[in-house]
């Protein structure tokens, strides 16, 4: 039973992507929470040595455990370098956030060139507008997410994913090369007893999938809030196009979500036609999630 369990861990974690989809989308939930995967291995070998099976004991220590590291060794490296041309930083800022100006405060003390904030509200906006007029001279908001910018923000527009605005897209005229900018907040997921209600978010990714696909600027930034990790197969309409910037030049796992407790990566930054330098987390604001920054280099490697 134990050797079984173990077995199928390995497999389940090392061989996630090909495998079926599970009814009830209960793929995206596991795969989301892939990373805790290790945690079972301390339940197997607890219970196999209370059995005292050597082989199952030593099964169950080995083989889920290679299995983890042949996927994530690599995620809890340092793999960021010096340099970079460009600093952006995305924050979901909770439209209840109870003291916005200080939010704005910690996010100018990141020194973002570009700042892109979700969940903005008609009360919370105002406040944010106030607070980073002087450092950023462009600036664009509809509905609730908003770009901030040093550099000059052309074409600025709102996406249409949803039936009210938790997208948009700009082009900021860098001094390394214009780049196109998207801001997204797609629809939150629930577990019921219906499985994993992510229809919504999957529907709204496919129509910022497809603006993406169709965008002319070579050079291609996607943050915001994604409502689901990288590691969701959902999210292939975006991350097999895109690089998360976390991935290839973070420090681990990067969880943003509870930002009292982080235990997944929801808030994203993707990269395409431009490489990332760097990439970590910001400190709690008032939110409930954490800020994400990276460096990113404009110019070819």
């Amino acid at each position: 039973m134990v050797t079984g369990c173990s077995v199928l861990l390995a497999v389940g974690v090392a061989g996630h992507g090909p495998l079926p989809r599970l009814p009830g989308r209960m793929s995206s939930l596991a795969e989301t929470l892939l990373p805790w995967s290790a945690l079972a291995v301390p339940v197997l070998v607890a219970a196999a040595l209370l059995r005292r099976a050597a082989v199952a004991t030593a099964v169950a220590l080995l083989l889920p455990t290679v299995a983890w590291l042949s996927v994530f060794g690599g995620v809890l490296a340092d793999k960021s370098s010096p340099g970079g041309d460009l600093t952006v930083v995305s924050h979901n800022v909770n439209q209840a956030n109870p003291d916005p100006a200080g939010t704005a405060r910690s996010l100018l003390a990141a020194g973002a060139d570009v700042l892109a904030l979700e969940e903005l509200s008609p009360d919370t906006a105002p406040a944010y507008e106030r607070a980073l007029a002087d450092a950023y001279p462009y600036h664009f908001q509809q509905g609730t997410v908003g770009l901030w910018s040093v550099h000059p923000l052309r074409g600025a527009r709102a996406v249409p994913i949803m039936p009210w605005t938790r997208a948009m897209r700009a082009t900021v005229d860098a001094p390394g090369g214009r780049l196109a900018v998207y801001v997204a907040h797609l629809p939150s997921v629930r577990v019921g007893p219906s499985g994993f209600t992510a229809r919504a978010r999957d529907e709204a990714l496919s129509l910022l999938a497809a603006e993406v696909r169709a965008e002319p600027v070579r050079r291609v930034v996607v943050m915001g809030d994604l409502n689901g990790s990288t590691d969701d197969r959902a999210l292939r309409p975006l991350t097999d196009r895109l690089v998360s910037a976390q991935t290839e030049a973070g420090a681990g796992f990067g969880f943003t979500w509870p930002a009292r407790l982080p235990a997944v990566r929801i808030d994203q930054i993707l990269l395409g036609g431009v490489r990332a330098a760097s990439a970590w987390t910001l400190p709690a604001t008032a939110s409930d999630h954490l800020p994400v920054a990276a460096r990113i280099v404009l110019s070819p490697p």
